[in-house]
């Protein structure tokens, strides 16, 4: 980069590379729409004003506003390589991403983390990451390799890893737990995104007291202006299961934009692909009445403000020429992107080692292994979903019995649920109950299950859990519907368990299909394999399951599955 010439375009001594004329553009700054020009120069804008350039592109009629950046993501949940990810999102106007990279992490440690952002290097989507803070998410989870300070110091010095990524381990933290303080002290992880659903008073004060100044977990407006008063950034999610962008909405009428940002953290492909990505955001927060100029600012200065990315942001002299041409401020489906000042063009597609496969290993499951066995008249612990949320009720009722087994019952809308631990082979099996789904019959299962990623199977017969386990370790990992022993519907997904090989438009269609395929079988909600995949993260309350059995996250610790 030739900053003296940058200068010399500035001064209006020598021609820009491209002059964007004749639009309204954004100063996300003062909130005003400036009819001016923008003159950019080896990829970042030189100056606004009347400029003289080697291109023109005639904007008028149009807004032209900072690319989005989403404030806390995973690029493993779209199930898409970041390639394939860069072309879905890119085009909906999302310029840059902050990455949290521990579902890779859990599966393949730090050598899938390094082989992550080596891969992202080059994309035209900036990825910045996180370095992951909690591999395992708690004792209850067993990933393939839990990630020790040395793991993360190494990673934290690398370059576009900005600090550490969100400590879902906040009973710990509150605490005061001495392996948790330790990461917090390491060098680089100043910066550190938080993880505290539900958490507040004087635990929240001890939580932000280490250290810890963002938060995505808050569900009320009430959780959000304790955070906002105890110095936190709020991060509004809107991801396809956890919804909280209107819910958290109110905090921008009452106290502005300030120490407030989008984030998207966990979305489905097709659902990005049919409703889009961050400016489906920008796009509902209008519509329900916030000003276009402050959903943008939440969009683009403020994620970047967190960050510290002093370069991105905004469409002012020295900032990176990330810009979208928007024919106006109802859809936010961009025109044209600008990224870096040139339009994006075809993404080569990126060879997959073969070392980042095959990590599925588990030994045959039989129909058995599912089965309860019940004592008694005691009643049971069953994990109660809650709709268009990642947290869950902790029910106790009786099981249905047949036979001295607890068992699924469709009129009772339970289900059961088991998670295997597929990384080292260990043959441990976690059982439950569940309620919630809708499932008459059949089986859903999943090796995306937050955040240890074993294998998460509900059903309503032994027989179809079995297949699906059978099956998903044919795959190499992925997400299976099973009725009656026939696979309804598949997306293989190989690359760790986690990611799929095939082109966008297939990982759309395969997606689409297996929510239909789970539709069929009775499922109620718009992302059951979203929904399960979360019911396996033990630091959401309140009952959770792992490969350990039942976690109840409120007391966090294991609990049986009979009560009493």
């Amino acid at each position: 980069m030739d900053l003296a010439r940058r200068l010399a375009v500035a001064r209006g001594d020598e021609p820009a590379d491209l002059v964007v004329r004749g639009g309204r553009v954004l100063s996300v700054f003062t909130r005003e729409w400036l009819e001016t020009g923008i003159a950019i120069a080896d990829g970042h804008v030189a100056g606004l004003g009347d400029y003289e350039g080697a291109e023109e592109l005639d904007a008028s009629g149009r807004f032209v506003v900072p690319g989005f950046i989403d404030a806390h993501m995973h690029l493993e949940s779209p199930k898409l390589l970041p390639d394939e990810f860069a072309r879905l999102v890119l085009p909906l106007g999302t310029t840059a991403v902050v990455a949290d990279p521990h579902e890779l992490a859990n599966v393949l440690g730090t050598d899938g983390v390094h082989w992550l952002l080596d891969f992202c290097a080059e994309l035209p989507l900036d990825v910045y990451f996180m370095a992951s803070s909690s591999v395992p998410a708690s004792h209850f989870e067993s990933p393939r390799r839990a990630l020790n300070e040395g793991d993360l110091q190494g990673l934290l010095r690398r370059r576009r890893v900005l600090g550490l990524a969100e400590m879902m381990n906040f009973p710990g933290v509150v605490a005061g737990d001495a392996s948790e303080l330790a990461k917090l002290a390491l060098t680089g992880a100043g910066h550190v995104d938080g993880h505290a659903p539900g958490v507040v008073g004087k635990e929240l004060n001890a939580y932000a007291a280490a250290g810890i100044r963002s938060d995505h977990e808050a569900l009320t407006v009430e959780e959000g202006r304790e955070r906002l008063r105890a110095g936190m950034w709020v991060l509004i999610r809107e991801a396809s299961m956890a919804r909280n962008l209107r819910a958290l909405l109110p905090l921008v009428e009452e106290f502005g934009t300030a120490r407030i940002a989008f984030c998207t953290d966990d979305k489905d492909p097709d659902d990005i692909a049919e409703n889009g990505h961050v400016n489906g955001m920008v796009r509902e927060a209008v519509a329900a009445g916030i000003a276009a100029e402050d959903a943008l600012v939440l969009a683009s200065l403020n994620p970047a403000l967190w960050h510290g990315l002093d370069h991105l942001g905004a469409l002012a002299p020295g900032f990176q020429a990330d810009a979208l041409i928007l024919p106006d401020l109802e859809s936010f489906d961009p025109e044209l992107v600008l990224k870096r000042g040139r339009a994006v063009e075809e993404i080569a597609r990126s060879e997959v080692p073969e070392w980042v496969k095959h990590t599925v290993r588990i030994e045959p499951v039989g129909a058995e292994r599912f089965r309860i066995d019940w004592p008694g008249e005691a009643d049971a612990r069953v994990i109660g979903l809650v709709p268009d949320q990642i947290v869950t009720e902790s029910l106790v009722e009786a099981p249905t019995l047949h036979d001295g087994q607890a068992v699924a019952d469709p009129e009772r809308d339970l289900a059961k649920i088991a998670v295997v631990e597929r990384h080292l082979g260990t043959g441990r099996i976690g059982l439950g109950l569940v309620r919630g789904f809708g499932l008459q019959r059949g089986a859903l299962g999943s090796t995306v299950a937050h955040d240890a990623h074993n294998l998460v199977v509900v059903g309503m017969n032994d027989a179809d859990m079995a297949r699906v386990v059978e099956r998903l370790a044919e795959l190499g990992g992925g997400i299976v519907a099973v009725e009656n022993g026939a696979v309804l519907a598949e997306l293989p997904l190989p690359v760790g368990g986690l990611l799929s090989d095939l082109p966008l438009a297939e990982v759309v269609e395969r997606s689409r299909a297996c929510t239909e395929a789970a539709e069929r079988l009775g499922c109620r909600g718009s992302t059951p394999f979203l929904t399960m995949s979360f019911l396996a993260l033990s630091v959401i309350p309140s009952l959770k399951i792992t490969d350990q059995g039942l976690v109840d996250v409120d007391r966090f610790e294991l609990v049986p599955l009979e009560v009493g």
